[in-house]
């Protein structure tokens, strides 16, 4: 299954933001990656380039590849609403999305792992696909012989909050997909509107 392989410090680097989840090497070098670190003088950039690196942070964020996440796009530009403000519905709704936000993985390359061996279930059952897009009412709940798993027990009892979209019940370590979630309950600084231009040309 094709995912991102690449080194993922220099990409939280280049963006100054821990895409991939907590990252010391950003914490120790908070700038760019390259030879002259911070003190490369940076040349003025160009709208494109802005609207390119708003979609690879997107991308990287969510884990997800270029044919994927423009077919995502196709989809969002083809439905009525604001485009940029679906696309980032789509990515929210991904099942591996859905598991990390819930806390269930710390971050969503764990979430990714955790589908794609089969750990999770939705609607009582096993759905090992992580870009399955989940649906309002949706019940989301660690496999009965995953319970017992130390990765998914400390990563529950490190989750801080929740979103509103989503309704977690400890007890049954299961959850609901309340639903789509408006963009001002997305908490992710992306700016949407800037990837929309850029597939627009």
């Amino acid at each position: 299954m094709a995912r991102y392989r690449g080194p993922k410090s220099k990409i939280s680097r280049r963006f100054k933001e821990a895409i991939f989840g907590p990252d010391k090497a950003l914490e120790r070098r908070p700038y760019g990656p390259g030879q002259h670190g911070n003190t490369r003088r940076r040349k003025k950039e160009s709208e494109y380039s802005g609207q390119l690196a708003e979609k690879q942070k997107a991308k990287y964020t969510y884990g997800i590849l270029e044919k994927q996440f423009s077919n995502m796009f196709k989809a969002a530009n083809a439905r009525q609403g604001i485009t940029g403000e679906i696309l980032l519905q789509f990515c929210e709704s991904r099942l591996d999305n859905v598991v990390f936000r819930l806390g269930i993985a710390p971050t969503r390359r764990g979430a990714r792992q955790l589908v794609t061996h089969r750990h999770i279930m939705v609607n009582g059952h096993v759905v090992n696909i992580p870009s399955y897009r989940m649906r309002a009412g949706d019940v989301i709940a660690v496999r009965e012989k995953s319970k017992s798993m130390v990765v998914i027990s400390s990563s529950l009892g490190a989750a801080s909050s929740r979103l509103d979209w989503l309704d977690w019940n400890a007890q049954t370590m299961s959850g609901v997909f309340i639903n789509v979630p408006s963009r001002d309950q997305i908490p992710e600084n992306i700016k949407e509107s800037l990837i929309v231009e850029l597939y627009s040309k």
